[in-house]
């Protein structure tokens, strides 16, 4: 079961199509869903997380605490609306885009895909962008 959950004003209008299209990319994947919770904050709330949990002192747009067990992911995925606004911006993409790619980024982190090492990222990309065109993206 996926929860989306929001610590700040942003509300993701159309959240069953926002899940459904999560859903349908993990089961390409051979994955189902535990618990699964996404939560939106702000850049302060994810940074007093970073510096609690991970002794990083830095803002980021995603961080994820993994409970997954085998081929059932559960875990929290924490994302800052703040950073998905300003790396839209950035990167000269739509808000709903680089939200999209930070949902799916965090649920990859789950089934087993790393993105330290070149070779990593490059795959991280790639199937962070067959998923974006794959399926349809809903309107945040």
């Amino acid at each position: 079961m996926i929860e989306l959950f929001y610590e700040t004003d942003f509300c993701i209008e159309n959240e069953s199509a926002w899940i459904a299209w999560i859903t349908e990319s993990m089961k390409e994947e051979g994955k189902t869903f535990g618990e699964l919770n996404y939560i939106f904050c702000d850049d302060d709330y994810l940074l007093d997380i970073n510096r609690q949990y991970l002794d990083h002192d830095y803002y980021t747009d995603v961080i994820g605490f993994d409970n997954s067990e085998e081929d059932v992911l559960m875990g929290d995925i924490f994302i800052s609306v703040d950073r998905i606004r300003e790396n839209a911006h950035d990167n000269h993409v739509s808000f709903e885009l680089e939200l999209a790619r930070v949902m799916v980024h965090g649920i990859l982190h789950f089934a087993g895909y790393l993105d330290k090492e070149d070779e990593e990222k490059a795959l991280m990309t790639e199937k962070e962008d067959f998923y974006i065109n794959r399926f349809s993206l809903p309107t945040a």
